[in-house]
């Protein structure tokens, strides 16, 4: 007999929601999430000796009505009878033992109680299954549920109290199973087919050099629950050799489902083909992209709720219906799929799409949806939850930037301000307090100003917190009880950016630095997570394997001690299968972006060694800068020497549209843009758009000219990060700019050789290059790079070209 576990508040939530999705009372269940344990332990304190709390509770269910008709159609095999039963949990918050036995379910709310008339209806179910569950397994005839809200503002307390007999309670519980009895069929029929066909599916591919045991590695990680970080250079295969192992493990039973993790939307699509392959080879997968709640929006402007949206209206009345239909009828749920049975059933895309991710086998998603605390998806990654996914987080060198920006806060002087004097003469109490913490911003600006730097930092804002900690509970109060305006979506902007400030407190430690600074009128008190291993770390607990790749993992050591690592974790270096001598190698003497060295004569300098690269053999290069200022004196330099002639030029701007970028990328593909007498150079921006996920195969892209290091520019936050690493090992100045930089130098020359196929050149032009401390970081398939200078680069790619 197959067993499935849920918890009493999913079943309910699941089956019994409905009405509209309001983005007005949302903040309500996450301020309950946040202040409901203090207050659920306080009234269970007071409740007195004959109140049990925190009481659990579990009945697995079985459908009788179904096993005469399985004895029936097994009468030949009895053994063959194959059932499935339901295994309910939970905790009842209070069981109160008097004459009559009472089942306490306390939630926390801002609503005002005295407006109450009757208990949520989901809350009120909720309490009703632990009922059941009590009365059937202490033979009771009848039981009391008691709902208990208490106000969190205020702490007042309201109960409703309704007694009932069981026979009524298991009829009640008995129709509730019966519905949920159809999701559970479906959802094993489905993994019996699933399960078979990835028994049976092979790798699509001839293996290539290596891949074989990329595939193992992958394997032995998650048999192992460790987590793995895969230096993959591109044309290993690496999304492949990362989905398939993940997909046999799944089938295995080593895991549920997989997320895959990555930050660009170009990614997903690659990983969500890769699924579609192994489809046409006879895989039954059923996968999801998730996309943006900005992006699939189908109103022009998002607002969340039933006066402002026709599809959020009776959202939940329609939407178990739709999720029906679609995991019934197809298994790829990509962005238009989502859309089209949305509109369909008239419900909100974006919440459609994460209720259908609950059944699904494959995730492909943003990391947001496991990182970030406020978006990171609950559903699957509440406390207290099994791990059951395999993480596959694609592009992991950009996880170190992205996770210093979701685990740090800010807390801005003139947001208070603003929003001081949006509510003025609306709340006389929450003006008060918004004044208070302006007082304390101005004591710690005070500071900044007599310290004379550009940041200063601070050990203890414990006053600061508490001013804040007292606005946000007034905040609160505001928003339960303004009607929607324009100024309450003001407020409610702002209270998210003052709760994630005070979250962030409570997860600071020693890999955090607090501290102030001015951005032009403004002041801001950042807490800037330095160091994001602990977080990341914790997150990919929430599974039972991770798998962190890319093709530009390097230094792999550097990327593992930021990226959540440990000492028991793999670390992998796959080969190149790409031919060397496909792609030329060079390295510039004489020309450097140092900013001691920034003239007239060295901007010429490098617009020569551009010329002559691009003048040796005909084709499309991309030339990558340090900056756009940078960028601006050299192709004034180029225009100067040499015009446009039969080179025509490109040049990347810091405010492009999408629609330009798309022009500017597809002039890199159009068959009649150049012929076999001129060339395409763009000039674009190192670390931009065009310089890392981009695709350009064949002949769009010969060659990556790359000027200076990459180093990222001098600024507070570089400089702490230097400092902070500094003080644990010496080693701040490669952590802050030489690493972070040398990844976009990798990524600007990853543009360039794309399949094995291609031919093309690299050329770095800095003589730092040269040095011990960047040559160590060169990957392994760099062994042939070549010294150049002026005098000798055209001979060098002539030689190259022709060979």
């Amino acid at each position: 007999m197959r067993n499935v576990q849920i918890s009493v508040r999913a079943l309910v939530e699941f089956l019994l929601r409905e009405g509209d999705i309001d983005n007005r009372i949302a903040h309500d269940a996450v301020t309950a999430m946040q202040e409901g344990g203090r207050l659920h332990r306080k009234i269970q304190r007071s409740m007195g000796g004959n109140y049990r709390s925190e009481v659990p509770l579990s009945y697995t269910y079985i459908d009788n009505s179904r096993i005469s008709d399985m004895i029936e159609t097994s009468a030949d095999n009895p053994l063959n009878i194959d059932m499935t039963s339901v295994t309910v949990d939970g905790r009842a918050d209070g069981i109160i033992d008097d004459e009559i036995t009472i089942i306490d379910e306390i939630k926390g709310t801002y609503r005002h109680l005295d407006k109450m008339e009757y208990p949520d209806p989901v809350h009120l179910a909720q309490a009703k299954c632990y009922a059941f569950i009590y009365a059937k397994q202490n033979g009771l005839l009848n039981i009391e549920v008691q709902m208990t809200y208490v106000n969190m503002d205020t702490e007042e307390i309201k109960r409703f109290n309704h007694t009932y007999f069981f026979a009524e309670l298991e009829q009640w519980f008995e129709s509730l199973m019966k519905e949920y009895m159809k999701w559970v069929d479906m959802e094993q029929d489905w993994k019996i087919k699933r399960d078979a066909s990835i028994k049976s599916a092979s790798f699509p591919y001839d293996y290539r050099e290596g891949q074989k045991e990329l595939v193992t590695h992958v394997y032995h990680t998650i048999v192992h629950t460790k987590k793995l970080f895969l230096e993959a250079p591109t044309g290993v295969g690496k999304t492949i050799a990362t989905v398939f192992p993940s997909v046999k493990a799944i089938g295995e039973g080593k895991a549920q489902r997989m997320f895959y993790l990555t930050a660009k939307t170009i990614t997903r699509t690659v990983a969500s083909d890769t699924i579609e392959l192994m489809r046409k080879n006879g895989l039954r997968f059923k996968s999801i992209i998730l996309t943006a709640k900005d992006k699939i929006c189908f109103m022009e402007e998002r607002i969340c709720n039933p006066d402002a949206c026709p599809y959020a209206k009776g959202h939940f009345d329609r939407v178990n219906d739709a999720m029906f239909d679609l995991l019934t009828n197809e298994e790829d749920y990509d962005r238009e799929t989502i859309e089209e049975y949305a509109l369909k059933y008239s419900i909100c895309p974006f919440e459609f799409a994460l209720d259908i991710s609950l059944f699904c086998d494959a995730i492909i998603c943003d990391y947001n949806y496991l990182f970030d605390p406020h978006v990171s998806l609950k559903r699957f990654f509440a406390d207290g939850k099994q791990p059951e996914s395999i993480f596959l987080i694609d592009e992991a060198h950009n996880l170190v930037d992205r996770g210093r920006n979701m685990y740090s806060g800010d807390l801005n002087k003139e947001h208070i301000l603003k929003i001081k004097r949006a509510v003025k003469g609306m709340d006389a109490t929450l003006s008060r307090r918004l004044e208070s913490c302006n007082k304390e911003m101005l004591k710690l600006r005070k500071e900044l100003d007599e310290s004379q730097n550009g940041y200063k930092t601070f050990n203890d804002i414990s006053s600061l917190i508490r001013s804040v900690e007292r606005l946000y509970d007034r905040l609160m109060h505001f928003l339960e009880n303004e009607q929607p305006s324009p100024v309450r979506e003001e407020v409610l902007e702002f209270y998210f950016e003052i709760s994630h400030f005070l979250y962030i407190y409570e997860l600071m430690d020693d890999k955090y630095i607090i501290y102030g600074s001015r951005n032009r009128d403004e002041f801001i008190v950042r807490l800037f997570c330095v160091d994001p291993s602990g977080n990341l770390s914790e997150c990919m607990r929430k599974g039972v394997s991770s798998i962190l790749f890319s093709a530009t993992l390097l230094p792999i050591q550097y990327y593992k001690s930021l990226l959540g690592g440990d000492e028991t974790d793999y670390e992998v270096y796959a080969r190149s299968t790409f031919d060397p001598d496909k792609r030329g190698l060079y390295l510039a003497d004489g020309v450097t972006t140092r900013y001691t060295e920034r003239t007239k004569a060295q901007y010429e300098k490098i617009a020569g060694y551009i010329h002559e690269i691009v003048s040796a053999h005909f084709g499309r290069y991309m030339v990558f800068f340090p900056s756009y200022s940078f960028l601006d004196n050299v192709f004034n330099a180029y225009i100067d020497r040499y015009g446009e002639s039969d080179i025509r030029l490109l040049i990347q701007n810091d405010r492009m549209s999408e629609e330009e970028r798309e022009d500017f990328l597809a002039r890199f593909s159009a068959s009649d843009d150049i012929d076999e007498t001129s060339s395409l150079l763009g000039f674009c921006v190192l670390g931009g758009i065009f310089s890392e996920g981009i695709d350009l195969q064949g002949d769009s892209l010969i060659g990556s000219i790359i000027v200076g290091t990459g180093i990222p520019m001098v600024c507070d936050e570089n400089e702490l990060i230097k400092k902070y690493f500094d003080d644990i090992d010496g080693e701040g100045m490669k952590y802050a700019y030489i690493y972070p930089g040398f990844n976009k130098v990798l990524q600007a020359a990853g543009r360039v050789i794309r399949t094995h196929e291609d031919t093309g050149i690299v050329a770095l032009l800095d003589y730092r290059f040269g040095y011990g401390s960047y040559k160590e970081l060169f990957p392994r398939e760099w062994h042939n790079i070549k010294r150049v200078n002026i005098d000798t680069i055209s001979r060098e790619l002539d030689m190259f070209w022709n060979a």
